[in-house]
């Protein structure tokens, strides 16, 4: 909600008085024409002319149920566990870059790709030493056999095993390094050994920098792109001191950028900051329920928290006014006498607002319509 707010030197409301035979009087402004009570600086009395053109209506204390609607704002940022720095496993030169900066990835897409003579030896060296295990095998093999009917040592039947294990061994070791840089070591053979690798999209994400150019030799240490998986999206909302309580993790709020205001998604609260900041506002920290690529990093972001309903009592939006950070009504006294009441409020919305404490309006009649011009008439009266 939004109260009036007046300053004491921003008065303009001024209405004319006409005679009743017709003949032009001298304009006169409604405070110069408003009669006060020498003894109470919070009443003021108007004349029926006056109340007809303030439109002056009145109303009661109502019973409703109303809830509370908090505004936040914040930016959109990337958990630091949703950031990626993708490099090469083995050095090499750059021979291609197959996305820019922005673009949409999916995962398993090819990024770019390296070459260097160093994966030819390594598959080389994976073929050689398969070919080497498979005699070894067959050694070994033989020389259990003969160590059975003692046609050989143990000593022989021993160096048969270890160069059979030792083999498999560095065959498990290459097999793996050539999984690491994307090569399949089971389809692999002398007529398909390649110079290149590929550099794969472990995820489905945004590139958000490529820090590499065509032709650069990287060295494995060395970063090629950062990537962003936007399931990572955090939104940082500021909540401010007053409504603290009422923002809680797991609350579902809705938010939407300044962009595309019409446009609402679903987020929950997972997380607030249990500390005040200088500025008078905490921090929670919230995820969309699903993946929208309209919220990026660094976006600024409003959201909206429904607090839970509750039966109150309250009074329509224009019958509160604030003065120095003060809520005020006023009570209809009769006889065109009206007095400024102080009052406690509570939560609002589009319409009402909550008056704490409001068993001292019961059964008085409170302006409505007018109750703004009121509070101007009062306040230029004080000075």
């Amino acid at each position: 909600m939004h109260f009036n707010n007046i300053s004491l030197y921003s008065l303009a409301l001024v209405l004319t008085l006409s005679s009743c035979s017709g003949k032009k009087e001298e304009e006169k402004t409604v405070y110069e024409n408003t009669q006060f009570s020498k003894n109470d600086k919070n009443s003021v009395q108007l004349t029926e002319k006056q109340i007809q053109s303030v439109g002056l209506t009145v109303t009661t204390i109502q019973n409703r149920n109303m809830e509370k609607l908090v505004k936040l704002n914040g930016k959109a940022e990337i958990a630091p566990s949703h950031i990626s720095l993708i490099s090469s496993i083995m050095g090499g030169h750059i021979k291609s870059i197959n996305v820019i900066n922005g673009s949409l990835f999916s995962k398993g897409q090819v990024l770019a790709v390296v070459e260097d003579p160093q994966f030819i030896q390594l598959q080389q060296d994976y073929l050689v030493t398969k070919a080497q295990l498979e005699a070894a095998r067959l050694n070994f093999n033989r020389q259990k056999d003969l160590n059975t009917s003692k046609a050989s040592s143990d000593k022989t039947l021993q160096t048969a095993q270890a160069d059979y294990s030792t083999l498999n061994a560095t065959l498990k070791g290459l097999e793996e390094k050539l999984r690491i840089i994307g090569i399949n070591a089971k389809g692999l053979n002398t007529g398909n050994i390649r110079s290149k690798i590929n550099i794969y999209a472990p995820f489905t994400g945004f590139v958000s920098k490529i820090l590499v150019n065509n032709g650069q030799y990287i060295n494995p240490a060395d970063t090629l792109f950062e990537l962003i998986n936007p399931a990572g999206l955090l939104l940082e909302l500021k909540v401010f001191e007053n409504d603290v309580n009422d923002v809680k993790v797991g609350q579902e709020i809705l938010v939407y950028n300044n962009q595309n205001p019409d446009v609402k998604s679903n987020a929950k609260i997972v997380s607030v900051v249990p500390s005040i900041e200088n500025g008078g506002s905490a921090t929670a920290i919230a995820r969309l329920s699903s993946v929208n690529t309209e919220f990026v990093k660094g976006m600024y972001v409003n959201a909206e928290v429904n607090i839970s309903s509750r039966y109150t009592q309250g009074l329509p939006n224009e019958a509160v006014v604030s003065f120095e950070n003060k809520n005020y009504v006023f009570e209809d006294l009769g006889k065109s006498n009206y007095k400024m009441l102080p009052v406690v409020t509570g939560i609002s919305d589009d319409q009402f607002t909550e008056i704490l404490k409001a068993d001292v309006l019961k059964d008085k009649k409170i302006v409505q319509k007018g109750a703004y011009s009121l509070l101007m008439m009062l306040k230029n009266k004080a000075q």
